[in-house]
């Protein structure tokens, strides 16, 4: 048996406005998808460090991890001082601790001061909260050591993540990595680590070395005077970098100056 269904015209065009109405209501979140994904994608954006300052000025800076040891600090501090260099130092907790009166030298001697955590942890596998503690602990300590206020910090290990880059940056802290390792904590000859410092210079970047590297204090005179035949200045790396009106570009670490509007 089949049943004729009969539907007014009338009927017919409530049925299809209806109809149209959800279909707009379920198509509305596509048209808007272009500014949903910005607006994830500006959530979920990649914070990076700054690896190095995009300038055409001949101008680099140099930096000196301290995490263990100090029995070569004082031939660092000297051969700066006779070459009238001023560089950064990045102190953890512990260094400082132990070696309270190489802290007051190189302030003393008027170089900078940056944050290298109280206990060199690895900050991807703390909370915010841990990492706040982690660099405000050595902050006070080394105020209360020698009077420097630390904004720059430089991750332990070169590790870092979204987390670690913002609970930093809402502490006032600039995360500085860096473009030339030394990788004088390898212990390399002093040769292998003047090749390697020399070979990769470029304007705008940041020397990584260490303290107490073996043959670090060995390797700098040759280092600073290839520098400076090539017409390059050294500076801290607070000197080097923009302070402000720029960016980072988050595929290279550059720290880039922002062009006017």
């Amino acid at each position: 048996m089949f049943v004729t269904v009969v539907i007014s015209k009338r009927r017919l065009a409530l049925l299809l406005g209806a109809a149209f109405i959800v279909l707009l209501f379920l198509l509305t979140p596509l048209f808007d998808l272009p500014a949903r994904l910005a607006g994830l994608f500006a959530q979920n954006e990649r914070l990076v460090p700054i690896y190095y300052v995009d300038t055409a000025e001949k101008k680099v800076a140099f930096s000196f991890d301290a995490s263990w040891g100090a029995e070569r600090t004082q031939k660092i501090l000297d051969i700066l001082a006779e070459h009238e260099i001023k560089t950064t130092f990045f102190l953890t907790g512990f260094w400082v601790e132990d070696y309270p009166e190489y802290v007051q030298a190189i302030a003393a001697a008027g170089h900078e001061i940056g944050n290298h955590t109280a206990t060199h942890p690895h900050l991807n596998s703390l909370t915010a909260e841990e990492i706040r503690k982690e660099l405000k602990t050595v902050e006070q300590m080394i105020r209360d050591v020698c009077g420097q206020k630390t904004v720059l910090f430089r991750p332990p290990f070169g590790e870092y993540n979204n987390q670690v880059i913002a609970t930093a940056s809402e502490l006032g802290y600039k995360t500085i990595q860096w473009s030339i390792d030394s990788l004088d904590w390898q212990n390399l000859s002093k040769e292998e680590i003047v090749n390697r410092v020399t070979s990769r210079i470029h304007p705008g970047a940041i020397v990584l070395f260490h303290n107490n590297g073996l043959y670090t204090a060995d390797a700098l005179p040759e280092i600073i005077d290839y520098y400076h035949e090539h017409g390059y200045s050294i500076v801290p790396v607070s000197e080097l970098i923009y302070d402000r009106d720029y960016y980072i570009d988050p595929n290279s670490g550059a720290q880039m100056k922002k062009r006017p509007e």
